[in-house]
């Protein structure tokens, strides 16, 4: 699919943001390897969630996950590629715009998140964590400032039971973050110390579990790892001021053991704590979970509104999956009550990866 805009006016466009009237937006990012049309933009329905492409941007190869700056001024992207790199987009107008050239991480680079002055990636091929400075603009400085790379190994028969970082985290406080490692089997607490990441503690989870993406629970001390090889949530307390996380016990993503392929992908907690949805590959589905106390009860699930779900994302009542390999970005509205999603409409995107919302 393709969408084109006219370019919007500089200066009316950031007054559209500064008074609220611009549309929400979303941003879409996609494999070109794959055939994705590399980073959309959409505008978000304010009542129906509904997204509608604007425009697009092919200028870095594979760029499987987005995050934006606080002010909502910027997009950052990985470049998924052997020779990964992380790229700066200004998004004020209706085109996303490269700010300058992407900067050289660590390899194949899965995900990233804005801390404490930086943009740090977790990169899955060199099992590392990278930060790289920002400009008070939030353009990207011409090179990282520091590397942390993961030490262990885990017990998967393959190529993953080296490190294999998938996720960096900050934490509420914003003065220390969390990284988890699919291939050590662990997350680790760490902070940005003279430009570099550095480890702090480091929790050990279930050998062989895989731990993919993490999220914390918004009003309380929980943390809920999404395991992609043994496919579970581990829900963890966390004491947010003084170090490990202490896992609690492990609940299936699936009511029945997986027949096949089942491979967790992403999860998100409803902002008021009450639930946990995942999404898996192979089985493709999302599953809904409550909250209850210091656990989670699996409630259903429901068909994902494609094929291979790579990432969910939540905003304002709806739920957002990029199904990779249909091709397409579906998304449901949540039922306040029960939390079930019901499916409400899709577009369709090429190799799909994951969807972010501006605030």
């Amino acid at each position: 699919m393709t969408a084109e805009a006219d370019a919007t006016d500089t200066n009316a466009t950031d007054a559209g943001i500064v008074d609220g009237s611009r549309p929400r937006r979303a941003y879409i990012g996609s494999f070109t390897s794959a055939g994705g049309p590399g980073v959309l933009v959409a505008d978000v329905d304010e009542k129906s969630g509904a997204l509608t492409v604007l425009s697009g941007a092919d200028d870095v190869p594979d760029p499987s996950y987005l995050a934006l700056a606080p002010d909502g001024r910027i997009l950052y992207a990985v470049s998924e590629r052997p020779e990964g790199a992380v790229a700066a987009y200004r998004v004020t107008g209706d085109r996303p715009e490269l700010t300058g050239r992407p900067v050289a991480v660590g390899d194949g680079p899965t995900h990233l998140a804005v801390f404490d002055g930086h943009v740090l990636t977790a990169d899955y091929g060199s099992g590392s964590v990278t930060a790289v400075p920002l400009r008070p603009d939030g353009t990207l400085v011409a090179a990282a400032s520091g590397t942390l790379r993961h030490g262990g190994s885990g017990t998967d028969p393959g190529d993953r039971r080296q490190p294999r970082a998938h996720q960096v985290v900050p934490d509420p406080s914003g003065r220390r973050f969390l990284g988890v490692d699919l291939g050590t089997d662990s997350v680790r607490l760490c902070a940005v110390e003279d430009g570099a990441p550095v480890a702090l503690h480091e929790t050990a989870l279930r050998p062989g579990s895989g731990p993919r993406h993490l999220a914390l629970h918004p009003g309380g001390p929980y943390v809920y790892v999404l395991n992609e090889l043994s496919p579970t949530v581990t829900v963890c307390r966390w004491n947010a001021s003084d170090g490990p996380l202490e896992p609690l016990g492990e609940t299936p993503v699936l009511p029945d053991a997986p027949q096949g392929d089942a491979y967790p992908s992403g999860l998100v907690v409803s902002p008021d704590g009450r639930f946990v949805w995942t999404a898996t590959r192979g089985t493709d589905v999302l599953s809904v979970f409550a909250v209850e106390g210091d656990g989670l009860r699996l409630v259903t699930t429901v068909p994902c509104g494609g094929r291979w779900p790579r990432a969910l994302t939540y905003a304002a009542g709806t739920l957002y999956v990029a199904n990779e390999r249909s091709g397409d970005v579906t998304w449901f509205t949540a039922d306040p009550l029960t939390g079930v999603p019901v499916r409400s409409g899709s577009i369709e995107v090429p190799a799909a990866s994951c969807v972010v919302l501006d605030d």
